[in-house]
C-alpha cells in the first residue's frame, strides 16, 4: 500500500486543523495500512482499530468545534513496552498479559495533544537485541529491504514510519534501541534526556538506562513528537526540566565545535567499523565542515563505562522478566540475563549506579573543547533477518556488540542524542550517524540535526512500496 508521502506528523496536523481531511479518514488509512503490511512488514503487535475510530471520531467533533491542540486527530503509534488502558503489555514476549489498566504517563500525554493512538509496535522480548523479531509475533521486517531487520528494540515503531504507515511513533531506548532503528531505517530517532519522557507507571526504567524517544521522517515531526510526550509524573525518580525542543527546529546552530568520534568503549569482544559506515559518517563530517563547522577527530573518554551497563541491563530484564504471566515461555537467553541481572542486583548494581558521577566527568570532558560528538549510530548496515535470533546467548551478545558499539555509552550517561539518516550502503540499506552532547542539549542538537537535514534533505527519499504479501527484497 502507497504511503501518503506529503503527510508528516506536523503537516498532518495542519491539514487537520485546517479542515483538509479528517481523523476518522487518516485513522481508517493508517489501519489499512497495518493489515496490509502485516504479511511483509509486521510492524504491529496489535492494532487498535475499535478504540482509535472512537477517538477519531471524537477528535472530529472537538475540531469541528473549533478546539486546536497539538496533534488533534493525528493517528500515531507506541511500542508494546508503554501500558496503553484496556490493552496488555507483552513487551515482545509470549504469554497471556492482562490488559492494562490505565495509560503510561508518555501516552496519556499524547492523548491530552490530541494524538489517536492506532496500535502497538513490535519489539524483541524486553528490548534486549537489535531486532524486532520472536516467536511471539514473528519477523518485524525492514521496508528497505524486507530481507532484513529494521533494527530494534524499537523496530516495529520504525518500520510502521519509514512505511508510511504512521507519521511518527514512540520506541524507547535502552543501548540504542530508538537510534539503531532509525539509522537502519533512514529516520530521525531522539533519545531524550533520562526523564524528559516520564517512565511512569515505573520510577524509572530498566535502572535508568532506558527512555521512550520519537521516530519520524524530519526532525520537526521527531521535535514535535517529543514535546507532546515530554513531562514529568510524581512518581519518577529523574525530572529534568522542562524543554521546548521544537522551539530549535530551523534555529541556526551557530558556528560549532565537533568531535568526530569512531573509538568503540572497551567490551572485550571483537568488533570492527565497516567502511562503508565510515565513509558514511565521514561524508557527513565534511558537509557539516562545508556548513560552517569545526569538526576534528576526537573522542571521549569512556574508560570503563561498560562495566557499568551490565549490571544496570541485566537488573532491568531481572525486573521485567519477574511481571510476565509465564517465565517459562521466555526465551532462554532472557532466563540467562535474568539470572545475572539477580546476581549482580546487590553491591554490583550500587557500584555501577555510584559510578555515572565519575562518568559524567570523565566522559564529559570531551565537551568542554567540543559542542557535539559525531559518531556512527552502528558499526555495520542491519543484519538479514535471522542472524542475531537464532543463536545462542554468548554468540548473540558478540554479533549485537560487533553490530551496535556506539550507542550504548549516552544510555549508562542519561543524555541526549539523535540519529540522522546518514546514507546507503550498496543495495540500499539505510545508514545513520549520531549527534550526541551533553546533558540537557536537546535543542542545541535538534538544531543542528535541522540544518543538516536543510542540506541533505533526506525525507524527499522513501523506500520501494511495500508489497502487500510475501516476503520480496534483494
Amino acid at each position: 500500500m502507497t504511503p501518503d508521502r506529503s503527510a508528516g506528523l506536523a503537516r498532518t496536523a495542519r491539514a487537520l486543523a485546517d479542515g483538509d481531511v479528517t481523523s476518522r479518514e487518516l485513522v481508517e488509512r493508517a489501519l489499512a495500512r497495518i493489515e496490509a503490511t502485516r504479511p511483509t512488514l509486521n510492524a504491529f503487535r496489535l492494532p487498535l482499530a475499535d478504540a482509535a475510530l472512537d477517538a477519531a471520531t471524537a477528535a472530529d467533533a472537538r475540531l469541528a468545534a473549533g478546539e486546536r491542540l497539538p496533534l488533534l486527530g493525528v493517528p500515531v503509534a507506541v511500542k508494546d513496552d508503554m501500558n496503553v488502558a484496556g490493552a496488555p503489555t507483552a513487551f515482545g514476549c509470549a504469554g497471556d498479559f492482562p490488559p492494562a489498566t490505565a495509560d503510561a504517563e508518555a501516552v496519556r500525554r499524547l492523548r491530552a495533544a490530541g494524538a489517536v493512538v492506532v496500535g502497538k509496535t513490535n519489539s524483541c522480548e524486553l528490548g534486549q537485541w537489535p531486532h524486532a523479531e520472536g516467536p511471539a509475533f514473528g519477523d518485524t521486517r525492514n521496508p528497505w529491504n524486507t530481507r532484513h531487520t529494521p533494527g530494534g528494540s524499537s523496530g516495529g515503531s520504525a518500520a510502521a514510519v519509514a512505511a508510511g504507515i504512521v507519521p511518527a511513533a514512540l520506541g524507547s531506548d535502552g543501548a540504542g534501541s530508538v537510534r539503531i532503528p532509525a539509522a537502519w531505517t533512514h529516520l530521525v530517532g531522539i533519545k531524550p534526556q533520562r526523564g524528559r519522557i516520564s517512565s511512569w507507571p515505573h520510577p524509572e526504567a530498566f535502572q535508568g538506562i532506558t527512555v521512550d524517544g520519537p521516530l519520524a521522517r524530519t526532525v520537526e515531526d521527531a521535535a514535535l513528537l517529543l514535546d507532546c510526550a515530554s513531562g514529568s509524573h510524581p512518581g519518577d525518580r529523574h525530572r529534568p526540566p522542562a524543554l521546548r525542543v521544537s522551539d530549535a527546529v530551523g534555529r541556526d546552530p551557530g558556528r560549532l565545535r565537533i568531535a568526530l568520534s569512531t573509538r568503540m568503549p572497551f567490551t572485550a569482544t571483537p568488533k570492527k567499523l565497516t567502511p562503508v559506515v565510515r565513509a558514511a559518517v565521514y561524508a557527513l563530517a565534511d558537509r557539516l565542515t562545508a556548513l560552517g563547522h569545526e569538526v576534528e577527530e576526537a573522542d571521549p573518554a569512556y574508560g570503563p563505562i561498560g562495566l557499568t551497563f551490565v549490571p544496570r541491563a541485566t537488573a532491568g530484564i531481572a525486573e521485567w522478566a519477574g511481571r510476565v504471566p509465564d517465565p517459562a515461555l521466555l526465551d532462554p537467553r532472557t532466563r540467562d540475563a535474568a539470572r545475572l541481572g539477580r546476581a549482580l542486583g546487590g553491591a554490583p548494581l550500587r557500584w555501577a549506579r555510584r559510578a555515572e558521577a565519575g562518568l559524567h566527568r570523565r566522559v564529559g570532558a570531551v565537551f568542554r573543547r567540543y559542542d557535539v560528538v559525531l559518531a556512527p549510530t552502528t558499526a555495520t548496515p542491519p543484519p538479514r533477518i535471522g542472524t542475531i535470533a537464532a543463536m545462542g546467548g554468548i554468540a548473540t551478545d558478540r554479533a549485537m556488540i560487533a553490530a551496535c558499539p556506539y550507542a550504548w555509552p549516552w544510555n549508562v550517561l542519561g543524555w541526549p542524542g539523535v540519529n540522522v539518516p546518514a546514507g546507503f550502503a550498496p543495495g540500499g540499506l539505510p545508514l545513520g550517524a549520531q549527534l550526541l552532547g551533553p546533558a540537557h542539549s536537546e535543542p542545541l542538537l535538534v538544531s543542528l540535526a535541522s540544518q543538516l537535514e536543510d542540506d541533505q534533505r533526506w525525507f524527499e527519499r522513501w523506500p520501494e512500496t511495500v508489497p502487500q504479501a510475501g516476503v520480496s527484497g534483494a
